[in-house]
């Protein structure tokens, strides 16, 4: 039996995508269950900031903290209101400057269809697992959060910058013509963007321990249900998937403390 408070998954690249879930006392090697019973009780919630047993409001944080807190600024969501680059404080200039202020990566991932993101350089490639991205390339290279937004506003004009997880998950995905994606990327940016352009960048393809995809999809709301239990059958994105095709989101549950335990 493991007990703890949910966090996003750690992922590993390899032939197929290992995942780990770590708890305080525990670590967890998600793939170790596959083709195995887990039965997940909800036990509580807790604020990943605070430590404090409050409902949470979004991404794992209570209210009070996901109001408060530099990593939940309007910013990370929309990366061109970055202004660390100015000198200008949003919440915490000094962590601002620390996240903000280095390499980002724009880039094209095809999970359900092909979408246009941003992430710091050293989240590559787990950005693009976490989003359950089976294929994806680098558009751009920028040395700052600000220029990646503002690549990113630009490509949004044809690109979608949405997943839908429910085909992500049901392996559904639309065919890409890469090079002609790349090259209307490229088309779209501002002139003063094209010389950080990822020359010669190549597709990265990501595999997934997946058993079974599900056909028609139950997503599980632990919280309302109490307790659940099901066979593993895989792991995508952030999402466990089970034999009676209910899907878990351990990143939108992030703060929930939970009980589990493996037949």
């Amino acid at each position: 039996m493991f007990r703890g408070v949910l966090r996003k998954m750690i992922s590993e690249s390899a032939t197929s995508i290992r995942y780990f879930l770590e708890f305080e006392n525990d670590f967890l090697i998600m793939n170790e269950f596959l083709d195995r019973n887990l039965k997940i009780t909800f036990d509580g919630s807790q604020c990943l900031n605070c430590n404090q047993s409050k409902s949470i409001y979004r991404q794992g944080y209570c209210q009070k903290c996901f109001f408060d807190i530099p990593s939940a600024g309007d910013w990370v969501m929309r990366p061109e209101l970055s202004k660390a680059h100015l000198g200008i404080e949003d919440r915490d200039l000094e962590y601002e400057k620390k996240v903000q202020l280095q390499p980002h990566w724009v880039y094209l991932a095809s999970s359900s269809h092909l979408k246009v993101g941003v992430t710091r350089k050293s989240q590559i490639p787990t950005r693009w697992i976490d989003q359950g991205a089976h294929q994806a390339v680098g558009i751009l290279e920028v040395p700052n959060r600000y220029m990646a937004g503002i690549a990113e506003v630009s490509l949004k004009k044809v690109f979608s910058d949405k997943t839908n997880w429910r085909k992500m998950l049901q392996n559904e995905h639309e065919e890409v013509q890469w090079e002609k994606a790349i090259n209307q990327a490229i088309d779209l940016l501002p002139n003063d963007l094209k010389p950080y352009i990822i020359s010669g960048s190549n597709i990265i393809e990501i595999d997934f321990p997946v058993l079974q995809y599900p056909k028609k999809i139950k997503s599980l709301n632990l919280e309302k249900e109490n307790e659940f239990s099901g066979v593993l059958k895989g792991i995508k994105g952030q999402y466990l998937i089970f034999h009676d095709q209910t899907v878990f989101n351990i990143r939108s549950n992030e703060g929930t403390r939970v009980i589990i335990e493996i037949d």
